[in-house]
């Protein structure tokens, strides 16, 4: 019998897969609007291209961490080529994961004063 994934068992993700979920967390989005909530995110940090986009996209899809939404906005304000993507159960668990993996990391920096609680506060 096969043992079931879990969310661990991805850990730790690639930047962009932890970001593409992040933005997918509020909601679903095309591919154009995750490229620039990726980029409002990371303060311009992250800058994804069509290439990793997709590439990414489709890897997620196939790990089940997003899918692909059939729910359309209204056709007048949208454009029928777009595809829609939502984050699934598994992606939500799988990127929780990873922020607190993340966050346990950037607690032992603090610890070791790399980095500052306040940092316009010195």
């Amino acid at each position: 019998m096969a043992r079931s994934r879990t969310p661990e068992d991805l850990l730790p993700l690639t930047p962009p897969v932890f970001h593409i979920l992040l933005a997918l967390s509020d909601g679903e989005r095309h591919g154009y609007a995750i490229m620039r909530q990726v980029a409002a995110d990371t303060d311009g940090r992250l800058q994804l291209g069509p290439g990793t986009l997709y590439g990414c996209l489709k890897r997620m899809l196939a790990a089940k961490l997003i899918e692909e939404s059939d729910e359309r906005p209204d056709p007048e304000l949208d454009d029928e080529r777009r595809r829609y993507y939502r984050i699934t159960n598994f992606g939500e668990r799988t990127v929780r994961a990873e922020a607190q993996r993340l966050a346990a990391s950037v607690s032992a920096a603090r610890a070791r004063r790399l980095l500052v609680r306040n940092p316009g506060g010195q």
